[in-house]
C-alpha cells in the first residue's frame, strides 16, 4: 500500500513539547508536609488515576481532589484527608511554571512552513493554555484540542479526529509526536495516524510507535519523509 505524504503534524505537549520546573513529586512533597502527615503516595499513584477521573471533572482541582480521595481510601486513610492534600497541592502549583523542552521551539518554528500543526492534549484548558502562553507557543498551533475535556482522552481516537477535521487533513497524511506509549502512541495507531514516539520517562511497552526517536532534535530528519 502506498503511503501518503505527511502534511500535518500533531503534538502532545506535556513532557513532549513542555515540563514543569517543579516536578508533581516536589509539590506533592510539600502539600503532605503542609497538611502534617507523612506520604501515603507518590505522584505514579496519581499519574494512574489522572485519566480515570479527567472525563469525571470539571476542573484539575477537582480532578485531583477526586483522585488523591481515591488513593487515600484504596491506601486505608480517610478519603477527607486525601481533599485536604488535594487543596495543599492545588495552593502550590503553578500551570504557567513550565519550560520549552529542548529543540521546542526550533521545531515548531520549522515546521510551520510545511505542515499544518497542533496539539492534542490530555487536560482542561485552564492547565494547559497557560502553559502555551509560557512558553509563547499560544499562537503557533492551527487547533489545540483538550482531550478529557472537548473529547474523550487519549488514547481514544476521537481527539486526533477532532484535529485532523478542524485542520481539514486526514489520518493517513499525518502524524503524532508525544511521549507516552499508552496515550499517545496508542491513541495514534488507533486513529489510524503515523505515531512518533519520544520517550520522557521507561514505560512497559503497550504500544508499538511508528518511529522511536530520543529527543525533538531528531524530528528534523522527517522520519515519515
Amino acid at each position: 500500500m502506498t503511503t501518503k505524504p505527511v502534511d500535518t503534524v500533531l503534538f502532545d505537549l506535556d513532557d513532549t513539547l513542555v515540563t514543569y520546573n517543579r516536578s508533581t513529586q516536589e509539590v506533592l512533597d510539600e502539600a503532605f508536609a503542609a497538611v502534617g502527615v507523612e506520604p501515603f503516595f507518590a505522584a505514579e499513584a496519581y499519574f494512574a488515576r489522572y485519566e480515570e477521573f479527567l472525563p469525571r471533572t470539571d476542573s484539575i482541582e477537582g480532578l485531583r481532589e477526586a483522585c488523591f480521595a481515591a488513593v487515600a481510601d484504596e491506601r486505608g486513610h480517610d478519603p477527607a484527608l486525601g481533599r485536604d492534600v488535594a487543596d495543599a497541592f492545588n495552593a502550590r502549583r503553578d500551570h504557567g511554571d513550565v519550560r520549552l523542552l529542548p529543540g521546542a521551539r526550533e521545531v515548531v518554528d520549522r515546521f510551520a512552513d510545511d505542515y499544518r500543526l497542533g496539539v492534542v492534549t490530555n487536560g482542561h484548558p485552564d492547565v494547559q493554555r497557560p502553559k502555551l502562553a509560557e512558553v509563547d507557543l499560544d499562537t503557533a498551533f492551527e487547533t489545540v484540542v483538550f482531550a478529557g475535556h472537548d473529547t474523550a482522552p487519549k488514547p481514544a481516537p476521537d481527539p486526533f479526529d477532532r484535529a485532523l477535521t478542524t485542520l481539514g487533513s486526514t489520518a493517513d497524511r499525518a502524524v503524532h509526536v508525544g511521549n507516552s506509549l499508552a496515550s499517545d502512541v496508542a491513541g495514534a495507531n488507533a486513529a489510524g495516524l503515523r505515531s512518533v514516539w519520544i520517550p520522557a520517562y521507561e514505560e512497559r511497552a503497550t504500544a508499538e510507535p511508528h518511529y522511536r526517536l530520543e529527543s525533538l532534535t531528531e524530528l528534523d530528519e522527517r522520519p515519515w519523509a
